[in-house]
C-alpha cells in the first residue's frame, strides 16, 4: 500500500520526489504530500487531495517548492478518511520531526493516549502521526540522536511500517526504518534516494540496498549508514537492479495494463530460459535438490489473490504429473487457522512482491514450525525472497499495473517446471513425456503472441458488455482456475459484479441467480470436460442466459451452443491455463476502457498488499 520516495543530494528535491511518486501512484492514490527543507532549514509541506496532479499542480511540477532534501508520499486509506489533513507527510507539534509511513500500527490507539497525557495534541485521524510524535517524544526526552529516538519507537510500535524522517536539527540527513513494509535505497554520484518501490528510483540509480527487519538507516553526504535495534553500525550490500528505467514506462501503449499483456510471451521465456539448461530443467539454484524432492510428503501453496489462482493451476498439474498431494491455501486463513504441518512437508508461498504481509505471515509461520519453504517471487531482495528457505525467481519484470497479468502468467510457468521436474524426479512420467511438455512449455510464447494478435475480436464483444450487471464464469478442472481469475480481472478492473463458479455446482443453488440477458462464459480447455461443461452452459441458456465459450481451435461444436466463442491454440491440457486467461485479461481491459475507468488504478485497490 502506499508509496514513499525521498531524495538527498545536489539536485533540487521537490521534482525528484514528484516524478518517484508519478511511479508509485499505482501504490496509492487517495492523496499525495511532499516536504521539502529549504536553504534557511525551513520544511515546507504541501498536501493535496486526489491524485498526484492535484499535488503537481500544487507546487508547480515542484519549482515552488526549493531544497535539495525532501520525502514524499502517496496515500492509500487506513486510518482516516482521504483528506488533505490525513494525508502526509505528518509533523509533531512543534515541527521538530516531519514523516511519512507506508503500513499499519495496531496500538496507535494506546500510543495516541500515551502522547495526549504528555501534552500532545492531534491534527488528523491517522495512525501515522501517532508514530511521528512518538518519536519526537522519544527524542526529546532522552535527548539522544534520531537513531536513539527511531529505536525506542520501533520497540513500542505494534504492526507493519516503512517510515521516512526529517529531523530539523539534522538538516543534511534522512532516516529510515522499516518492519514488514517493503523499502530501498539507492546511492549514485553523491545523491541518496528512498523508495517503497524500484521503478520510483530507477530513472536515477540501479544500486541500491534492501534495509532489513528491524534495521534503521541514515542517508546524507552520498551514502547510506545501516544500523540494528541496538543503534549499532552494520554493513549492507550494495545490489545492482537489472531492470532497466524503460522497463517501468508506458512505451506506447495507452495504459501499463496492455503494455503487460503484450510482454506476457518475453516473461514466460525468461522465467522458462532460466531453468533450462541443456534441455533440461535444472533446479540448482532454486536450492531443492533431488533427495529434498524425493522426501516430500505433502506440498502446501500459499497466497493471495491472482497468486492464489496460480497455486489451484499448480494443484491440478503437480497432483496429477508427481502424485503429490497438494493443498491450495488462501494467506489470510492459513495463517490463522494453526495449520498441522509435517517436517517433511513443503510450503511453496507465491507473490509477484514478495512483500504480501499474509503470504509473509504464512511463511514465516511454516518456518517456526521447522518446515522446508519455497518462495516464488518477482522481486529480487524481497522479504519472502530473503527468508524463504528456497527462491524461485519469475523474470516478469516490473509490474506497474494493479491488474497482474504478466506476473501471473510468470507464476504459471514456474508451478509447471515444478511439477514436471518433481514428476520426472518421483518417476511417474517417462523421460520421452519429460522432453515433450518441455517442448510444449516453449511453444507457449509464441501461442500467445497469436491470440493477442485477434486482440479485436475481444474488444468488439466486451464493447457489448459495458453496461452488464453480473457476469459468470464456468469451468472444471483447470477451467475452473481459469475462470478464478479471468472473474477476478473483470470484477477489479471494470467494477462489474462478477463471479466464478465449478461448473458442476451451478444446479446446487448458483443456478438461480441467472436470468434473461446475463452473461455466462464458459471456459472449455480440457477435452475429457468439455461435453459436462457444454451441458451445463446450455443450462444456463435454457433460462435466458447469454453464453460466450472459451475453447480451442478445433472444438467448432460449441458454435451451436454459445452466442460468441473465442479461440486459443492447441496445448497441452495441463499448461492450457496460460493460453486461456489471456482472452480474458483482454476481456476485462477492453469492459474497464469502455466504461471510462482508470485500468491501472482502480479504485480502493493497491499494488502490493503490505497490510492485512
Amino acid at each position: 500500500m502506499c508509496g514513499i520516495v525521498g531524495y538527498i543530494g545536489n539536485e533540487q528535491a521537490a521534482p525528484i520526489l514528484l516524478d518517484g511518486l508519478s511511479k508509485l501512484e499505482y501504490r496509492g492514490y487517495d492523496s499525495a504530500g511532499i516536504a521539502v527543507r529549504d536553504s534557511d532549514g525551513n520544511i515546507n509541506i504541501v498536501k493535496a487531495k486526489g491524485r498526484l496532479k492535484g499535488l503537481i499542480e500544487k507546487t508547480d511540477s515542484g519549482n515552488a517548492v526549493p531544497g535539495t532534501c525532501g520525502i514524499g508520499h502517496t496515500r492509500w486509506a487506513t486510518h482516516g478518511e482521504p483528506s488533505e489533513t490525513n494525508a502526509h507527510p505528518h509533523m509533531s507539534d512543534d515541527g521538530n520531526v516531519v514523516g511519512v509511513h507506508n503500513g499499519i500500527i495496531e496500538n496507535y490507539q494506546e500510543l495516541k493516549e500515551k502522547l495526549l497525557k504528555k501534552g500532545y495534541s492531534f491534527y488528523s485521524s491517522t495512525d501515522t502521526e501517532v508514530a511521528i510524535k512518538l518519536v519526537d517524544y522519544y527524542y526529546k526526552k532522552y535527548e539522544h540522536t534520531p537513531v536513539d529516538a527511531i529505536n525506542h519507537a520501533m520497540v513500542r510500535i505494534r504492526g507493519s511500517y516503512a517510515f521516512a524522517f526529517i529531523f530539523k536539527d539534522y538538516p543534511d540527513e534522512i532516516f529510515v526504518a522499516r518492519k514488514d513494509s517493503p523499502m530501498i535505497i539507492g546511492v549514485s554520484d553523491g545523491n541518496c534516494y528512498v523508495a517503497s518501490d524500484v521503478p520510483a528510483i530507477l530513472k536515477y540509480t540501479r544500486n541500491v540496498y534492501y534495509i532489513g527487519n528491524m534495521e534503521i538507516a541514515k542517508l546524507g553526504d552520498g551514502k547510506a549508514v545501516f544500523y540494528n535495534l541496538d543503534g549499532d553500525e552494520i554493513e549492507k550490500e550494495l545490489v545492482e537492479i537489472k531492470w532497466d528505467a524503460q522497463a517501468a514506462e508506458k512505451g506506447g501503449f495507452e495504459h501499463f495494463m496492455m503494455k503487460e499483456i503484450h510482454e506476457q510471451p518475453r516473461a514466460i521465456l525468461d522465467t522458462l530460459n532460466s531453468k533450462l539448461k541443456d534441455g533440461k530443467i535444472d533446479l540448482s539454484d532454486v536450492g531443492l535438490s533431488n533427495e529434498d524432492i524425493k522426501r516430500i510428503s505433502h506440498i502446501y501453496i500459499v497466497a493471495c489473490g491472482s497468486a492464489y489462482h496460480t497455486g489451484v493451476v499448480t494443484q491440478y498439474v503437480m497432483e496429477d504429473l508427481a502424485r503429490v498431494p497438494v493443498r491450495v491455501e488462501l494467506a489470510s486463513e492459513f495463517r490463522y487457522r494453526r495449520p498441522i504441518l509435517d517436517k517433511d512437508d513443503l510450503v511453496i508461498v507465491v507473490s509477484q512482491s514478495g512483500e504480501t504481509a499474509d503470504t509473509l505471515a504464512g511463511l514465516r509461520l511454516a518456518k517456526e514450525q521447522g518446515v522446508k519453504t519455497l518462495g516464488i517471487v518477482n522481486v529480487v531482495g524481497s522479504s519472502i525472497a530473503r527468508e524463504a528457505d528456497n527462491v524461485f525467481y519469475t523474470l516478469a519484470g516490473p509490474e506497474i499495473s494493479v491488474a497482474t497479468t504478466k506476473a501471473y502468467s510468470a507464476q504459471l510457468i514456474a508451478g509447471y517446471l515444478l511439477s514436471i521436474e518433481f514428476a520426472k524426479v518421483r518417476e511417474h512420467i517417462t523421460e520421452k513425456q519429460y522432453f515433450e511438455y518441455i517442448e510444449e512449455l516453449k511453444s507457449i510464447p509464441e501461442k500467445i503472441n497469436r491470440i493477442i494478435e485477434d486482440k479485436e475480436r475481444i474488444q468488439w464483444f466486451a464493447a457489448k458488455q459495458a453496461n452488464a450487471k453480473d457476469i459468470f464464469f464456468v469451468g472444471r478442472g483447470i477451467d475452473y482456475a481459469v475462470c478464478l481469475e479471468g472473474s477476478l480481472k473483470l470484477k477489479e478492473i471494470s467494477y462489474i459484479h462478477s463471479e466464478a463458479y465449478a461448473a458442476g455446482e451451478l444446479k446446487h443453488g448458483t443456478i438461480s441467480l441467472i436470468e434473461d440477458n446475463i452473461l455466462v462464459i464458459g471456459s472449455l480447455t480440457q477435452p475429457d470436460l468439455f461435453e459436462k461443461t457444454v451441458s451445463n452452459m446450455v443450462e444456463c441458456k435454457s433460462r435466458g442466459a447469454s453464453l460466450m465459450g472459451l475453447t480451442t481451435f478445433g472444438n467448432y461444436s460449441i458454435e451451436d451452443t454459445a452466442d460468441f466463442v473465442v479461440y486459443v491454440p492447441k496445448t497441452d491440457p495441463h499448461f492450457a491455463a496460460s493460453l486461456a486467461v489471456v482472452p480474458l485479461q483482454l476481456l476485462g481491459y477492453y469492459v474497464s476502457v469502455a466504461r471510462g475507468l482508470d485500468v491501472d488504478k482502480p479504485r480502493n485497490l493497491a499494488k502490493s498488499v503490505t497490510v492485512e
